[in-house]
């Protein structure tokens, strides 16, 4: 049986190819097959869910051509290039649900230049059930400290009062493909905001490093299921005062990859959605971000906002 496909969704743009030799590299590392994914906005009005695989005989894909001629001298052994007619933001999640992977620029030629992320890659990030790199344009700037040593690292953001198993394994995963360590972030609020009804006592404030020794005693907790199943990986927690998407962009200066996960089904909210703290690192991070849904059978609700 062969593997699932790495899907590169490409539009020509300039984010597209950085994001397709961003997958082509991805399926190398898998031995998974590449799929190169043109979808044209062709279709009529009120069709825009509608799959027309290949172009139409008579015409070639000038995009699907140019994709051919940056993969000539280091394409992945297996290549496939299709295109399709209707809404990039309606056909590339439905593609997810037979690949491994899929890889989108963090804006296409349909997005204006004045925003960050476009709404394709939003809406892939959202809705795709295999998990989705978007990969930011070069020079993004973070704020913070560097990473404190040099070396290849798979940055995964880390919630100790809801962990999602599934982000986890794939940050290892890719560690692992990678050569790299898995820098475990593990934010909690500080200062934490407190108040009490007027002539009432403000109640103490709890101890800053109290806190921080259980969230590491917590993240040291979830990742040693991790660290046995993958020996040769290193993972080091990172406890951080703060908000978790600021710590995870600064952390994403220089790193291979940041994974996140994205909100799990609410029950009164069944449609898919996409928490504060991943939205705002796909915004920001200046390495590529991988959003995992949640594994199947996980309850409860993502506490990222």
């Amino acid at each position: 049986m062969s593997a699932a496909p790495v899907i590169a969704a490409v539009d020509g743009s300039e984010d597209s190819l950085r994001a397709l030799e961003w997958a082509a590299d991805a399926a190398r590392r898998r031995a998974a097959p590449l799929r190169a994914v043109h979808v044209r906005q062709y279709a009529a009005w009120g069709q825009t869910d509608v799959l027309v695989a290949g172009p139409p005989e008579e015409e070639g894909d000038p995009v699907l051509d140019e994709v051919r001629a940056r993969l000539a001298d280091h394409a992945p052994e297996t290549v496939e290039y299709i295109a399709l007619e209707g809404a990039p933001s309606a056909v590339l999640p439905e593609l997810g649900a037979d690949a491994q992977l899929m890889v989108l620029g963090s804006r296409g030629r349909g997005g204006f230049a004045s925003l960050l992320l476009g709404s394709t890659s939003l809406a892939a990030a959202r809705d795709a059930e295999c998990p989705v790199v978007v990969v930011p344009p070069p020079g993004r700037e973070v704020h913070g400290e560097g990473p404190a040593e040099p070396g290849p690292r798979v940055v995964v953001g880390l919630n100790v009062d809801s962990p999602d198993e599934a982000t986890l394994a794939f940050a290892f995963t890719e560690a692992a493909l990678r050569g790299a360590r898995v820098q475990a972030v593990a934010a909690y609020p500080w200062p934490l905001q407190t108040w009490s009804a007027p002539g009432q006592l403000v109640p103490p404030m709890p101890d800053e490093e109290a806190i921080a020794n259980e969230t590491r005693a917590l993240a040291e907790g979830f990742l040693a299921p991790h660290r046995e199943r993958h020996p040769s990986v290193r993972a080091d927690s990172e406890v951080l005062p703060g908000d978790a998407a600021g710590n995870l962009v600064a952390a994403s200066r220089d790193a291979e990859l940041v994974v996140v996960g994205r909100h799990r089904r609410r029950l009164l909210a069944p449609a898919r959605m996409m928490g504060s703290v991943t939205q705002a690192v796909l915004l920001h991070a200046a390495a590529p971000v991988a959003v995992l849904a949640p594994a199947p059978g996980e309850g409860g609700v993502r506490a990222d906002g």
